[in-house]
């Protein structure tokens, strides 16, 4: 278990040939960063996998874990996410942030007048996606695109967000 926030970096996609080799949907540029970060947890923070290798393969990882033996322990695991502690990260470089960083930032207009926070970013297979949660009403989704969102100001705690017109 850890103290802080967990960032989710993949998914078991299922079994890789007959060793017992696992598929992981990497959500990292470099797959193989899974096996840098080793112990990969669930999302309440509980140990999921222990990677003791792996290869990039088609954008994901093909590894093995300490957890899997055979090919029907990989498929069993089919669906689970896979967390490492935020901490547990290199810093991004100046002028660059992780998109789990924008939890909690201030969204403001383009006036600078406050909208709400950024509760959530997510990824439903067509491009990442604010979750802004008003002062009172509903969440809504903002695409993180150039024109929906022209500044983010990570030391400044805020995201300047245009507000689509069907949310007014």
């Amino acid at each position: 278990m850890t103290g802080g926030r967990l960032l989710l970096v993949g998914r078991v996609a299922g079994a890789f040939g007959v060793k017992g080799e696992v598929r992981i949907a990497a959500y990292t540029d470099d797959p193989v960063a899974l096996v840098r970060y080793r112990d990969l947890m669930r999302e309440d923070g509980s140990p999921g996998l222990t990677l003791t290798g792996g290869r990039a393969q088609k954008g994901a990882l093909v590894g093995r874990a300490k957890e899997i033996a055979s090919r029907e322990d990989a498929e069993a695991l089919r669906g689970l996410e896979l967390y490492v502690a935020r901490d547990a990260l290199p810093e991004p470089e100046q002028d660059e942030f992780y998109l789990a960083d924008l939890i909690g930032l201030s969204a403001v207009g383009p006036d600078g007048a406050p909208i709400g926070r950024i509760k959530d970013v997510r990824n439903f297979g067509a491009g990442d996606l604010l979750e802004i949660a008003p002062p009172i009403g509903p969440t809504w989704w903002a695409p993180f695109t150039r024109e929906a969102v022209p500044e983010v100001r990570i030391a400044d705690g805020v995201v300047v967000v245009v507000k689509p017109a069907e949310t007014e």
